[in-house]
């Protein structure tokens, strides 16, 4: 039976926020208040719909914001994780859920050369429209209350799993990696052969923490601080 690899994306793949990364295109590499000061809870892709929109009022061309983001840091250890999963490709399984947008995490995999190592990718589309202006649209509509409203990575997660049993694929344990606070609701459908790795000293780890005993958490929980210590989870959960 395979192994399944979920990873977030941003804070966890690459060791930054892609969304906040992009903003270096800028000449000024800052945004002005108005636009700043646009964002309220749970609607952060509305939030960078008029991020994109205020960039291309800019005239920053397409070409320049693809470069930038290539320029992102991955986090360390990390790419060795992925080539790891790209050379057991019979045995492993990747995807990635992530709040960032199809664009963005597609060209940062293409120019590592590390696309290969994941299977789907569950993100907000995006493309640019006749103007040359970035659009982001949410993943889905759900109606989960812990979630922000573009993306519940519990229901992406879950309907995957469905998929892949409907297709004669069964996972003998799920790794999820993640940062951030949108990670904990996926947590709650991992099952007590499964494992659940949040970044140290980031939100997942204090939320985790938080539950205490008796919390509906099935999974083992295992904090990892580079790619290095996913990479040796992986290894003995595959040997287990």
């Amino acid at each position: 039976m395979k192994t399944l690899m979920v990873f977030d994306f941003d804070d966890t793949v690459v060791d930054d926020n892609s969304d906040t990364w992009v903003i270096r295109c800028l000449p000024t590499n800052t945004l002005p208040d108005s636009v700043k000061n646009s964002y309220t809870k749970g609607h952060w892709t509305e939030f960078m719909g008029r991020v994109m929109n205020y960039i291309g009022d800019q005239k920053v061309s397409p070409e320049r914001i693809r470069s930038v983001m290539e320029t992102i840091p991955f986090t360390a250890g990390m790419t060795d994780l992925l080539t790891f999963i790209s050379d057991h490709k019979s045995t492993i399984d990747c995807i990635v859920i992530s709040d960032s947008n199809a664009l963005f995490i597609d060209w940062i995999l293409q120019a590592s050369g590390l696309q290969t190592a994941v299977d789907r990718v569950f993100t907000n589309p995006a493309k640019f429209n006749e103007l040359g202006y970035m659009e982001v649209r949410c993943h889905h509509s759900h109606d989960c209350e812990r979630c922000p409203v573009n993306l519940c990575k519990r229901r992406v997660l879950q309907l995957y799993l469905s998929e892949q049993r409907a297709g004669g694929v069964a996972y003998q344990r799920v790794l999820y990696a993640g940062d951030g606070g949108n990670d904990l609701c996926p947590t709650s459908c991992l099952g007590d052969r499964d494992v659940v790795m949040p970044r140290k000293g980031f939100a997942l780890e204090k939320l985790l923490a938080k539950l205490g005993d008796g919390a509906p958490l099935s999974a083992k929980v295992v904090a990892w601080s580079s790619g290095t210590d996913i990479l040796e989870e992986l290894k003995a959960s595959m040997q287990s």
